[in-house]
This record gives C-alpha cells, structure tokens and sequence, in this order.
C-alpha cells in the first residue's frame, strides 16, 4: 500500500518527489517490497516478495522503469529472479525482462507479461505477473 503512514501495513515508499514536470510523476522514484500470492486474494500466502524501485519516466503519460528482485523463501521453491524493463502502465499487456536468478532459478531469463489488474491512480495498483522463463545454460 503507497501513500499511508502505516509502517506495519505499508510496502513501499517514495524516496523522491516529482520535479513538477507534467501531470504523471515524472521523476518520482518508488522502492518497494511487496508479497506475492498466486490470486488475487491479498491475505493469501505469500509465494514470494517483490523487492525493488520503480521510476517515473515519462512527462506526457504514466510510464515507469521497473528493476526488482522476487525472492523465494518456500518449501516449493528457493531463490530470486531478477526483473527489469518499461512499464508502459497505459497498455493492457506489456513485457519485462527476467535476467538472471539464483537457487531455484539460477541463471534463469525469460519475460514477464504485465497486466494492470487494479488501478486506483499511483497510490494503489495491482498488477498481474506472467511469467515464463527459459533454460540458457
């Protein structure tokens, strides 16, 4: 949750505030840690966590660059993938680059297909994550 004060509750917080340049948070840089569930139920258990910052990128249109790391602490699976790319938020399905993990998923690359699930602005999205990855070893 982004724009509360609730440390308990809170995944992620705004390290710089937009320069004022446009409407879209141009420049606003984001770091985060956030579980993720196989559903969409958020009291689900977490498989893995979110870790990372998202950047603001574009002054005419909601746009972010995203690089974070999903770690996986479960008796399934151990490891990280590591994820970076555009995040174009106004498309319906976009795609980031898996490039690289450990444990589980070492030396892993493969694209993880975007869709925007919720959107409530920049303080609440929720965003669904397809991941396919491919052996390079």
């Amino acid at each position: 949750m982004f724009g509360v004060d609730d440390v308990q509750n809170a995944t992620s917080a705004a390290i710089t505030n937009p320069p004022g340049l446009g409407n879209f948070k141009f420049g606003k840089l984001v770091i985060f840690d956030d579980p993720m569930t196989i559903d969409k139920n958020f009291q689900s258990e977490p498989v893995a966590r979110a870790q990372g910052f998202y950047f603001y990128d574009m002054k005419n249109d909601y746009n972010a660059w995203f690089a974070y790391t999903l770690v996986f602490n479960s008796t399934q699976h151990k490891g990280t993938l590591n994820i970076m790319g555009a995040d174009l938020m106004m498309v319906q399905s976009r795609d980031l680059s898996v490039v690289g993990g450990t444990g589980d998923f070492f030396m892993s690359r493969g694209i993880v297909t975007f869709e925007t699930d919720t959107f409530e602005g920049a303080k609440y999205f929720r965003v669904k994550m397809d991941i396919k990855l491919y052996d390079c070893y």
